[in-house]
């Protein structure tokens, strides 16, 4: 039986010859669960990067922090998609959480790395997440992947967590680093967050709610992702976000209207504060307006580049205010 995919990227039909055989780790958050089953119903076998001691042909045991990985599983595969990190969301960020935080993404990227850069035959790809973080609170300024590094935290976790993929580089490696912006589905993340308040009527603008928004449907960051396996011109820093980012009014305006309820409780900034300290600056005030240079030239077309319709299709919600068929995903 083939795994349900659910997603609304077309199915590509591949040869075996085409057919390629990828590494993926975080394989049990948000967006590698998705992409596990994307992948293998487009005909790709694939292999995860696991913790524990490996049970099936499609599992290599890793950990990062004793050094230990089974190296010559790795050995002729394809191409490796490198996801694993602490959720910089999962913990108030206190001294030794953002240590924590940095740490899981640069010694694991960085291991990885040396490890594929020691095979006899190393894979052709690493696409390896990184996030629009990278370029820190920027206000109304439009970045592409050419823009330089910002301040903060979240710009120095970045800019560390690319660096780390360098030994993948220096050995050949088609490496590709995904700054991946705020992903839009209703099975987690931010969208998942939101729904509850403003589908009770307590939504709301965040301070000014003029900070701008980069958000990717999570379909198409799975369709970026096969985009940018099998597309040798992607390389390098890739702006994972939709052609069309808006400010947070604007955001909290379409949600409001898309869920028919009003949005006219505003969250103050030193709520914000008081609730979230330094990640409040960082994350919910930090203004990043990106565009996607390198996917649309290389040819990748957006199966949701627009908000409010992007919106509407992921909550089944209908432009005449009536409910859709619920997707395959949203059962209740």
């Amino acid at each position: 039986m083939k795994p349900e995919v659910f997603v609304k990227v077309s199915k590509i039909e591949v040869s075996a010859e085409q057919s390629l055989h990828i590494v993926l780790s975080g394989s049990s958050g948000m967006v590698g669960k998705a992409l596990l089953p994307f992948l293998t119903a487009q005909g790709h076998r694939v292999s995860r990067l696991v913790r524990h001691k490996a049970t099936g042909s499609n599992e290599i045991y890793w950990d990062p922090i004793r050094g230990e990985i089974e190296r010559d599983k790795l050995e002729g595969v394809d191409a490796v998609i490198h996801l694993a990190g602490e959720n910089i969301l999962a913990k108030r960020w206190t001294p030794a959480q953002k240590k924590e935080i940095l740490k899981s993404r640069t010694v694991g990227t960085k291991f990885l790395c040396e490890a594929l850069a020691k095979l006899s035959k190393s894979p052709k790809v690493l696409v390896s997440a990184s996030a629009i973080g990278y370029y820190g609170n920027r206000g109304d300024e439009i970045l592409s992947e050419e823009s330089g590094n910002g301040t903060g935290f979240l710009a120095e976790v970045c800019r560390e967590w690319e660096k780390a993929t360098v030994p993948a580089a220096q050995n050949g490696i088609r490496v590709v680093n995904f700054r991946i912006g705020i992903i839009l589905t209703p099975k987690g993340g931010a969208l998942a967050q939101m729904l509850t308040p403003f589908k009770m009527g307590l939504g709301g603008i965040l301070a000014n709610g003029r900070q701008w928004m980069s958000w990717i449907a999570l379909d198409d960051l799975l369709g970026a992702i096969l985009h940018s396996l099998t597309t040798d011109k992607v390389k390098g820093p890739v702006n994972a976000v939709a052609p069309n980012a808006v400010t947070n009014h604007e955001f909290t305006k379409v949600l409001g209207k898309v869920l028919s309820r009003p949005t006219i409780f505003p969250v103050p900034r030193l709520g914000l504060r008081a609730l979230f300290g330094e990640m409040a600056d960082e994350v919910l005030l930090s203004s990043t307006r990106v565009r996607p240079e390198k996917l649309l030239d290389s040819g990748y077309q957006f199966q949701h580049a627009g908000l409010e319709d992007t919106l509407r299709y992921l909550l089944g919600r209908a432009a005449d205010g009536r409910g859709l068929p619920l997707l395959p995903w949203k059962k209740h």
